[in-house]
């Protein structure tokens, strides 16, 4: 005789987990992709990427909330893609190679937004 051993899953957790996870793709408006459009190569976004996700880590913010591994398609191709907030699309274009002028914009009009003050 086999013996067959049942475990019970939780289902009301994966529909909740579910519908959050729904919800925060929702409001994830960018793609990393995105910035291929913005001078940045594939490697660039991706190093970006991961310094933002380990930025948001460190400062305990929850990056399901900021950022969604999917799969995209481009040029007849399927890559690997990464949905993003506001706030994960503005981490990951921070933490990109500075050497790129949009880069170099973007955090300078962040820091005059934050001081407020017009150069």
């Amino acid at each position: 005789m086999e013996l067959t051993i049942y475990t019970r899953r939780p289902i009301e957790a994966d529909a909740i987990n579910n519908f959050k996870n729904f919800y925060y793709s929702s409001q994830m408006k960018f793609l990393a992709s995105e910035l291929l459009n913005k001078g940045l190569s594939p490697n660039q976004i991706s190093e970006a990427v991961q310094m933002a996700v380990a930025i948001a880590n460190a400062s305990k913010i929850d990056t399901s909330k900021h950022f969604m591994p999917v799969y995209s398609a481009l040029n007849r191709e399927i890559i690997k893609d990464c949905k993003l907030s506001q706030l994960g699309y503005g981490l990951v274009l921070m933490n990109a190679n500075t050497n790129l002028s949009v880069v170099g914009d973007f955090q300078i009009l962040v820091l005059k937004e934050f001081f407020n003050v017009n150069y």
